[in-house]
């Protein structure tokens, strides 16, 4: 496997990696399958597999609704204390919103809190009542617990930092492409003859996987040389 090292300013070097690696499954520690099964279909999560085999072991996996990752429990299936798992975030565009839709379903949820001095810690230390005074992106939460207590942090995310990928909305989706249409107009009084599509779908996919402006067009500008460059030989 290889890797690209990209050369960015004040002598930093960013190595890209070659292959993308996602986060697929959460493993969550449970004592009782079939309570568990209840609990987070009831949240509305999608039942994606119940496999059994024996009396000594089955897995259940379930997908949270706009989640590209999963959770998996079982019995037989790992060794760690029900319970044991703590603090898994849950990202949500509106806190109340998603309180509300979970006290809907019978679930005990936090009122919503900050961290004093932005310090997040996994458990009820640091808390502060209420939202991020400054009602900044990714610093207010509220929680909940399954019925083995593994608990969960619900955290608003309203815009994205840069390099974090978007959210599929239409601001999101708005800005995006006006971000894209002015990178490609950098590009393009310099950029063999191609057409817009081509160049636009690559800095898009690069950017909501992740990558930075700068990154972004440089795959932009690989996508189209790259074309140009079999078509001449």
């Amino acid at each position: 496997m290889s890797t690209q090292a990209n050369t960015t300013g004040a002598g930093e070097t960013r190595t890209a990696p070659a292959a993308d690696l996602k986060l697929e499954v959460v493993v969550i520690p449970v004592a009782d399958v079939d309570r568990s099964k209840r609990f987070y279909e009831g949240l509305g999560w999608r039942v994606d597999a119940d496999f059994s085999n024996g009396d000594d072991w089955r897995l259940v996996q379930l997908t949270p609704p706009g989640s590209a990752c999963s959770v998996m429990f079982g019995k037989g299936f790992t060794a760690a204390a029900p319970g044991s798992v703590q603090g898994t975030f849950l990202v949500v565009d509106n806190l109340e919103t998603a309180r509300a839709e979970l006290t809907g379903h019978g679930v005990d949820v936090s009122q919503v809190f900050h961290f004093d001095g932005d310090r997040l810690v996994v458990g009820s230390k640091g808390r502060a009542s209420g939202r991020d005074p400054q009602g900044r992106s990714y610093l207010s939460f509220a929680s909940f617990s399954d019925p083995d207590g593994n608990s969960w942090l619900l955290q608003e995310v309203t815009g994205r930092l840069p390099g974090r990928g978007f959210s599929v909305d239409l601001a999101a989706m708005t800005a995006l492409l006006q971000e894209t249409e002015k990178r490609h107009g950098e590009y393009e009084p310099t950029a063999p003859k191609h057409h817009w599509s081509e160049w636009y779908a690559a800095y898009m996919v690069a950017r909501v996987q992740g990558l930075t402006a700068e990154d972004a067009a440089a795959a932009g500008k690989r996508r189209i040389e790259g074309q140009h460059d079999r078509v001449s030989v």
